[in-house]
């Protein structure tokens, strides 16, 4: 029994690609969200809840925190988070808009 033809190499179908995931807000966004809805999470619940790891997690609360968007606060053995929702957003396009529309429509 013969093996079937193959098409030529011009007539093959490539593989699809899958699609690149991607969302509206980046990992800061995440974050910042998650802490107006959870403000006592731990840096292992921010990292679940984001999908990023607890490394990273840990940068992005230390960006917040350096840019005055986040104050931890030492409850016991661990943090609680506070949101200055009065801070505006950083890029151009959205300059002067409070972080507190951003947060009112997620939380």
């Amino acid at each position: 029994m013969a093996a079937p033809k193959r098409a030529p190499a011009a007539k093959r179908k490539a593989p699809a690609k899958p699609a690149r995931e991607w969302t509206f807000l980046s990992n800061h966004g995440h974050v910042l969200v998650h802490l107006g809805r959870h403000p006592d999470a731990r840096v292992r619940d921010i990292a679940l809840a984001v999908g990023i790891t607890e490394r990273s997690a840990q940068g992005i609360l230390a960006d917040l925190e350096a840019s005055g968007y986040v104050t931890a606060t030492r409850v016991g053995r661990r943090n609680s988070y506070t949101v200055n929702t009065a801070l505006t957003f950083r890029h151009p396009s959205e300059a002067g808009r409070p972080i507190s529309a951003l947060l009112k429509i997620f939380t």
